[in-house]
Parts: C-alpha cells; structure tokens; sequence
C-alpha cells in the first residue's frame, strides 16, 4: 500500500486516501464546519495569509483550508488516483 499525496498549495501535501470532500468556503454549513474545527483544534490552514477558496475535509475530521480554487485540488486529486 502506498501513500498518495496531494499538493493544496505553497507546498502544503495532503495524503488524497484520506480526503472526503472538497467543498466552497461560501456556504453557512461550510463556514460552520471551519469554524467548529477552530474551536476544536481540528483546523489546519494552508492558504499562507491568502484567500480560502476550498475547504478540505478529511476523514480524521480535521478541516484544511487550501488558497486554490475547489477544482484545482480536485483535479490534482483525481490526476493523482489516474496515475495509480
């Protein structure tokens, strides 16, 4: 078995068999979620200061917050298990 990773941006790696869902950061449920994980210690951000522009859940229910578009990660992700 081995680990996949994923670039989220300014090169912050994720491993992609662990993520659940790649969501917008503009709904209310999604800004609760982020803001929940604060609370909890569960948030890491990787946008280095930038805009948050997707937000990734994992399945250890930390929340990652990544400066690239939703698409982006997403694409990455998918190109990511292509190549397995």
């Amino acid at each position: 078995m081995s680990v996949r990773l994923v670039n989220v941006g300014f090169g912050n790696i994720v491993s992609s068999g662990r993520i659940v869902s790649i969501i917008s950061p503009d709904s209310a449920p999604a800004k609760r979620m982020v803001q929940e994980a604060r609370e909890k210690g569960r948030l890491v951000d990787a946008t280095h200061g930038r805009r948050t522009r997707a937000v990734i859940v994992m399945d250890s229910m930390h929340i990652v917050l990544s400066a690239l578009q939703s698409e982006t990660v997403a694409s990455r992700v998918m190109a990511d298990s292509d190549s397995e």
